[in-house]
């Protein structure tokens, strides 16, 4: 292990040490072939080419590095290292780790409540508006003209910096957006498909589509930003199957533009999100004596227009497009705040993908029609620091945070214990769990292992979902917490049927409800 506070040369030994840990985690994988491989290629050795680690196999890498060369390697080494020659040029560029006074990179919790509103009149055009809105572009506009200064989105950038969108702006920035797509030809019910990261231009520029009165079309952005043609090049069948009008993604517009053109005949053009976002603001909407929405932008919609196409990856197939109309969304927003019970502090907390329907629903579209406030930071912050999303629900005192089963795992078995001195999660009043299987096992290791932190097991709340239904199907009530069924597996696999199992019986299958 290397000494704490003294920066690395490269040497033989270094590039061994690194060599071995990639080695030990092969064998942790049972990979054998690629053990062979990364002894005859060595440091030029491919990590997904020919060691076959994904994104997931990327990150314990990484923790195993941090941990012995005493570094914190940023989260772009896990897209942008290729070869385990990569990884060492990696751990030489880093220093020692960094930590704050208390030796653990916990601040003191800051609560990122909303800001108060401004004139009684807009305060008053959200007393019942979730309840009387179309459409959620009313609801933006509402927000936005009502408590401009209230904080909306606190977005972690790439060094750990927080960007706080408030209401005002959100409603401003779109608007510049929705006014340049229409200058560009734009008409209302048309399609735009965002290729964009996790970020402030995502939510500018999903917004401003609304304010053109186009329909939204997130999509998985590349892992890799320097693959953007290839990964763009197999999602053409959403581009087509949408007839989207315009692409906004970032930089390597020009390649983008060279390959899809003439495969995606509805596409008029290829935007980059930042140049669109700083396209000239145009001033908020003017208000109407009776609603802030009457009649002023294309973006008022009505409740059967659709409010985005959700797709799948079409990876095995076509690509399928799922119809979301403002009235499905609202409609499931409003059950689900019956079910949480929102309280006028809750705070959201999320890394999920925005392209995914329980990151765009669950995590931005509901704090926006309760008027919560949003802390978000990227997938990839998150999988490469998993402690990064219980610090912020700590910092921001979270009280609303969402993550499928595998984010509770990772967090139970990869967080250190010295990075839980200090935190503290007794804030968290509903933790979902959804999106993949939730197992009971990693239910119970992750309530117990978080209890020294104030976590209350009573939080983790089961949900079950899909695109179809506009989000959630079915959750407990918040602070209900979960049961455990435990089945025969016999009767189950081999004849359907559903036994109660026998106490002393191992062999079962367990299935969690509310």
């Amino acid at each position: 292990m290397s000494t704490p506070g003294m920066k690395l040369d490269r040497s033989p030994v270094v590039e061994e040490q690194i060599l071995v840990i990639v080695r030990d985690l092969l064998a942790e994988l049972g990979n054998r072939s690629a053990i062979e491989t990364c002894a005859r290629a060595g440091l030029a050795a491919h990590l997904e080419r020919d060691l076959g680690l994904g994104s997931l196999e990327r990150v314990e890498l990484l923790v195993r590095l941090d941990k012995a060369f005493s570094v914190q390697l940023p989260d772009s080494a896990l897209s942008e290292a290729d070869t385990v020659s990569d990884l060492v040029e990696a751990v030489l560029a880093e220093g020692p780790a960094s930590r704050d006074a208390n030796g653990h990179g916990l601040a003191s919790p800051t609560i990122a409540g909303p800001a108060a509103g401004s004139d009684g009149r807009d305060r008053a055009w959200l007393q019942g508006l979730l309840e009387t809105a179309q459409s959620l572009t009313e609801i933006l506009i509402v927000r936005g003209r009502a408590e401009p200064e209230a904080a909306h989105i606190h977005v972690y950038e790439d060094d750990d910096h927080i960007r706080t969108i408030t209401s005002g702006e959100l409603l401003s920035r779109a608007s510049a957006v929705g006014a340049e797509l229409t200058r560009r030809g734009l008409a209302p019910g048309q399609a735009v498909a965002l290729m964009l990261p996790t970020g402030a231009d995502f939510f500018f520029c999903f917004a401003g589509i609304w304010m053109a009165g186009g329909i939204p079309v997130p999509m998985y952005p590349p892992f890799r930003a320097d693959r953007i043609e290839e990964y763009a090049a197999r999602q053409e069948g959403i581009l087509r199957n949408a007839e989207a009008k315009f692409l906004i993604t970032f930089r390597q517009v020009e390649g983008l533009a060279r390959i899809l053109s003439p495969r995606v005949p509805s596409l008029i053009d290829i935007l980059d999100a930042t140049e669109l976002v700083r396209a000239e603001r145009s001033s908020a909407p003017p208000r109407s004596e009776l609603r802030p929405t009457d009649g002023h932008l294309r973006g008022q919609a009505r409740g059967e227009e659709i409010a985005f196409l959700q797709y799948t990856s079409g990876s095995t197939g076509d690509p399928k497009g799922v119809v979301m109309t403002h009235a499905n969304l609202l409609a499931n927003l409003r059950a689900i705040g019956e079910t949480v019970k929102v309280l006028p502090e809750d705070v959201a907390v999320s890394w999920l993908p925005l392209y995914h329907d329980m990151g765009l629903i669950g995590a931005w579209f509901f704090p926006l029609c309760y008027g919560l406030p949003l802390v978000v930071m990227s997938p990839l912050a998150f999988l490469t620091r998993p402690e990064r999303w219980l610090r912020a629900i700590h910092k921001h005192r979270g009280t609303l945070s969402p993550a499928p089963n595998f984010a509770y795992e990772l967090c139970t078995r990869k967080i250190a214990d010295a990075d839980l001195e200090g935190l503290d999660l007794s804030c968290w009043r509903a933790a979902l769990n959804g999106a993949e299987p939730v197992r009971a096992d990693t239910m119970e290791r992750f309530a117990a292992r978080f209890e020294r932190c104030g976590f209350r097991r009573e939080a983790l709340m089961p949900v079950y979902g899909l695109a179809e239904a506009a989000l959630c199907v079915s959750a407990p009530a918040v602070g209900s917490g979960y049961k455990v069924d435990r089945v025969a597996r016999e009767a189950f696999e081999r004849e359907g049927r559903a036994v109660a199992a026998d106490p002393a019986d191992k062999n079962v299958l367990e299935f969690v409800f509310a």
